[in-house]
């Protein structure tokens, strides 16, 4: 494989599963709703592009089709499930994404069944090399990437995101204060879902085919080790979290490219190298619980205008009497 062409494919993975942990990030690390059906939302976004962009829709009506269609899920599934209690609400969901993934699975008319369905490019390039498209896909991934976590960033900063961030803490105080904490987390899980439809929608876009063998469970695992491992409540920690994960992952894989070359049985080599790309998971998960808890990075402060004002004042009056 054309090392160039690997490194830019990883830098478009980076992107698009940065999306996803971002997503996560905002149901988990800011509302507290341990949403372990994030497939789920995925799934559904790139099939939504999928089939609308076979009848010839437009690309950029078809990613937001995909990012509303989702989130009417996300409202559809929160309206049960926020009655549970965290635990029960983290395997309904966990069950929400399975079930999914086996009824366009087994439904040939929905979407293909195991066959799938072909997806056209976004932007085609007539005789444009792989690398090109490669570039194109980097350059409309990080535009979506920069989009929300610039809107991700505004909102965990406001008076919204403060309100999150007490009903995760203690939902009974928030409560009290007036926070309804089921309307918070609905509304959470709804653009976490949409975020993930788009993320969903690139995916599909990008690998011109959605099957559904590319939405198992795993995803899910996948993308809380990324949230986890960078840090809850940052989104700069998600974001190297995803950057660690895929290099991790995309690393192990590129190695079975080599593996013809050693005097040892290519299968038996394939099995070692699947099984290390989890060993390295766990030791990942293992190292940064050990020593950063936290994640690599803290949660990221809270930085309003009362702060800043107090801040000054403090920083003044202190000036004032030294």
């Amino acid at each position: 494989m054309d090392p160039l062409l690997y490194v830019l494919d990883l830098i478009v993975f980076i992107g698009i599963f940065g999306i996803v942990s971002l997503s996560l990030n905002l149901e988990f690390g800011f509302a507290g709703l341990a949403n372990f059906g994030k497939v789920a939302f995925f799934l559904i976004g790139a099939y939504t592009y999928a089939l609308l962009s076979q009848t010839g829709i437009p690309f950029y009506f078809c990613l937001i089709a995909s990012a509303l269609v989702s989130a009417v899920f996300g409202l559809l599934i929160s309206l049960p499930a926020l009655r549970l209690r965290a635990d029960y609400l983290a395997i309904a969901i966990l069950a929400f994404g399975e079930i999914l993934r086996l009824i366009v699975k087994s439904e040939d008319w929905l979407a293909g069944g195991d066959w799938g369905v072909t997806v056209a490019r976004a932007i085609s390039i007539e005789g444009a090399s792989h690398r090109v498209d490669a570039l194109i896909n980097i350059g409309l991934v990080y535009f979506c990437l920069l989009v929300f976590f610039v809107v991700i960033q505004l909102l965990a900063n406001s008076p919204y995101g403060r309100a999150m961030r007490a009903i995760r803490e203690d939902e009974l105080a928030a409560e009290v204060m007036g926070k309804d904490r089921t309307k918070f987390k609905a509304q959470a899980l709804m653009m976490g879902s949409a975020m993930a439809g788009v993320a969903g929608a690139l995916y599909v876009q990008y690998l011109h085919c959605v099957l559904p063998g590319m939405f198992m469970p795993m995803i899910t695992f996948t993308v809380w080790i990324m949230v986890l491992v960078g840090g809850p409540g940052n989104n700069w920690g998600v974001l190297l979290g995803a950057a660690l994960v895929q290099i991790i992952e995309r690393g192990t894989n590129i190695l079975k490219d080599y593996i013809r070359f050693l005097p040892v049985d290519p299968t038996l080599l394939e099995r070692i190298l699947s099984d290390l790309q989890y060993i390295a998971f766990g030791i990942l998960i293992i190292i940064v619980l050990l020593w950063r808890p936290q994640g690599l990075l803290k949660e990221s402060k809270i930085r309003s205008k009362v702060q800043r004002l107090a801040y000054d004042g403090r920083r003044a009056a202190k000036n004032k009497g030294s």
